[in-house]
């Protein structure tokens, strides 16, 4: 159901790492489903330095206003600017043209806080 190569939090984001030192970060289907439609991103600027678990912005659908908390640590240095124009691209692809931001500097042994796609799956059946 989702994506093996990702690491997931239990506020349902998820973490690509993309060699040693960035990722990409976005939020779930699970997420997306919960939300319904959405129709605004605030997203964290690009040079913020962000601490694993805080939050750092905030999503909102036809149903809800719900804060983003990064999964992990670093610096953004790129923003998903697709998603200002066309928000609903997260909920159409959440795991690909969907994802939020990127950032480098990333503490991967951060990673080991963070569930596997087995692990979220059986959380998100709970």
């Amino acid at each position: 159901m989702n994506p093996k190569e990702l690491k997931y939090s239990k506020d349902h984001e998820w973490v690509k790492t993309e060699g040693n030192d960035s990722a990409l970060i976005g939020i779930t289907e699970f997420a997306t489903d919960s939300l319904g439609d959405v129709v605004f991103i605030e997203l964290p600027d690009i040079g913020t330095k962000i601490t694993q678990f805080e939050k750092i912005g905030e999503i909102e659908s036809v149903k809800a206003v719900s804060d983003i908390f990064t999964p992990i640590s670093g610096k953004i240095i790129e923003q998903n600017n697709e998603l200002i124009n066309n928000p609903e691209l997260i909920n159409n692809s959440p795991f690909e043209d969907g994802w939020m931001f990127k950032v480098e500097n990333i503490n991967t042994d951060e990673l080991d806080n963070l569930m596997n796609s087995d692990e979220y799956d059986q959380l998100i059946k709970e």
